[in-house]
């Protein structure tokens, strides 16, 4: 599958960056003197991935997905079959 289509399915599953602040004091509304920032470093914000097979194209493959997308059902998971089951369903 093209890298295209798969971030069109799936989306970028690159970590977003932020800062991360450390604070001291109380705040106001709390009857303190306020808040205050004594550093600020960056961070990775990282997307809950986890990996599953997945149906594309009528083939099953492994992928790193959002837990987000299976929770909401966008995941197309694969079909799991008893063993030694025929397409019929019907035994002899």
């Amino acid at each position: 599958m093209k890298l295209a289509k798969r971030f069109e399915l799936y989306g970028e599953n690159k970590p977003s960056f932020g800062n991360s602040l450390c604070q001291r004091g109380k705040p106001k509304y709390l009857g303190g003197n306020g808040r205050k920032t004594t550093g600020i470093t960056r961070r990775k914000f990282k997307k809950n991935l986890q990996t599953v097979r997945v149906m594309e194209d009528g083939q099953v493959v492994r992928r790193r997905v959002p837990v987000s997308m299976i929770r909401s059902g966008m995941i197309e998971k694969r079909v799991v079959r008893k063993p030694f089951d025929t397409e019929g369903g019907k035994s002899s």
